[in-house]
């Protein structure tokens, strides 16, 4: 970096001791991380597009539910290996690289949806394969973009960072499905299918243009006595035998586990909207609620970076999170259980603004990518655990019982996990930042 950019990146830094309420928005004064920020907000948008289409043209097609639910496992086997391998990729090839080839894999996978519409194929199997193939993908994508971020931003912007990423891509996830739908609403299944594919294809391109004009990112120097880092078997070990030695990193992923396995209702959502609420538009408020909450505490987030007690935070956050679902599960008023939800989603995205924060500055850049693919896997696979946990517990205690009771457990877990293993709540940030890449 040369003098004046370092200057420029302390700067911002010290700006951190404003009393700002409001999202904290100078990361985006980092041209590199701006044109990322951008694209993957456009491109996550879009592909809410394809996140609907899928499963409507799957059902159109199979006229099963069952068809639909292998969606998941087609989308979370890729997920689940790729994710790791991604991550060790990540840290041996310059991220850049990687990041364009990853992309374009999920971009073509998106245009195999749109051929196969246009062409008017009727095949379940073909759905899950391309579903499987834009998994594998993100899978690589992902760790890889996460990475990046702490080596072109400042250390002390990474919270902030993160929160604008999160905030960003939960947007999408509010109004993207919203758009989707107005186009079902209006079409034919096939030609909304189609519409819907096209849509994110083209809007995918400005995450490639955003991504090509990042600077390069090679992996930074090990030191003389370690070995070079591979993307094979033995680096993913490597970096599960680092994991697995730092306490503050496996507690942060075990309370995220803990708050997702045990607090995540969304699979109770269809019966609770049609039981309790006589079905209708209820179903979408209760889908729609959690991102809300987490848009709206993006929105007022200026003060998650100024906080130094982050392990306390993160612990705070998961309470938070498990309180508010577990009452949300006893409400019987939709705008209550709307609300509550959406506290509980606000407290999520504190959760995980801090549980990666954690993760890209505490890991040492010649992991940061291996490590980033154990998150991936912990963040998809906890939700899909919660599912089944959540319809298991239904059916045996009834909805109130695993809803409820699977948030104030977690709650309760999450608080004696911090005191038995006080490692996470000593934690607070390094004061060293690394290498930025800003250019």
């Amino acid at each position: 970096m040369s003098q004046d950019a370092v200057e420029a990146t302390e700067q911002l830094v010290e700006e951190a001791e404003r009393k700002s309420w409001v999202i904290d928005t100078r990361p985006l004064r980092v041209a590199p991380y701006r044109r990322m920020w951008i694209g993957n907000g456009v491109s996550f948008f879009g592909f809410q597009f394809t996140a609907v289409a899928v499963p409507v043209q799957m059902y159109a097609v199979t006229h099963s539910s069952s068809w639909v639910g292998l969606l998941g496992v087609a989308g979370l086997v890729p997920l689940l290996v790729f994710g790791l391998w991604g991550g060790a990729a990540a840290d041996v090839i310059d991220r850049r690289k990687l990041l364009i080839a990853s992309s374009v894999l999920a971009w073509l996978s998106t245009v195999g949806l749109l051929a196969q519409a246009l062409l008017g194929m009727r095949s379940g199997w073909l759905l899950l394969a391309l579903t499987a193939l834009q998994s594998a993908g993100f899978a690589v994508s992902s760790p890889t973009r996460q990475a990046i971020i702490p080596r072109i931003v400042p250390t002390g912007l990474v919270p902030a960072a993160n929160t604008l990423s999160y905030t960003v891509t939960t947007a999408g996830g509010v109004l993207g499905p919203l758009a989707a739908g107005l186009i079902f609403g209006v079409a034919t299944t096939s030609t909304g299918v189609t519409v819907a594919y096209l849509v994110d294809a083209a809007l995918f391109t400005v995450s490639f243009w955003a991504t090509w004009k990042l600077p390069s990112i090679p992996p930074l120097g090990h030191a003389a006595d370690e070995e070079k880092p591979s993307a094979g078997l033995r680096g993913i070990i490597d970096g599960l035998r680092f994991l697995v030695t730092q306490p503050v990193l496996l507690l942060s992923f075990a309370v995220d586990i803990i708050a997702m396995v045990f607090a995540m209702p969304r699979a109770l959502f269809p019966e609770v909207a049609t039981d309790r609420f006589g079905g209708g538009a209820a179903i979408g408020w209760l889908y729609a609620a959690i991102a809300i909450g987490s848009v709206v505490a993006g929105l007022g987030s200026g003060w998650i970076g100024r906080v130094k007690r982050q392990g306390v935070a993160l612990v705070v956050a998961v309470v938070g999170w498990g309180v508010a679902i577990g009452f949300s599960g006893l409400a019987h008023q939709l705008w209550l259980m709307v609300l509550l939800l959406a506290l509980g989603g606000a407290a999520d995205l504190v959760s995980a603004v801090y549980r990666q924060s954690m993760l890209q500055t505490f890991a040492p850049d010649r992991l940061r990518g291996r490590l980033q693919g154990v998150f991936i896997v912990v963040v998809a696979g906890g939700p899909r655990l919660g599912d089944l946990r959540a319809g298991a517990s239904s059916s045996l205690f009834g909805t109130t019982f695993a809803w409820a009771g699977g948030g104030f457990l977690a709650a309760g877990l999450a608080l004696g996990l911090a005191a038995a293993f006080p490692a996470l709540i000593r934690y607070r940030p390094a004061e060293n930042p690394e290498n930025v890449t800003n250019r």
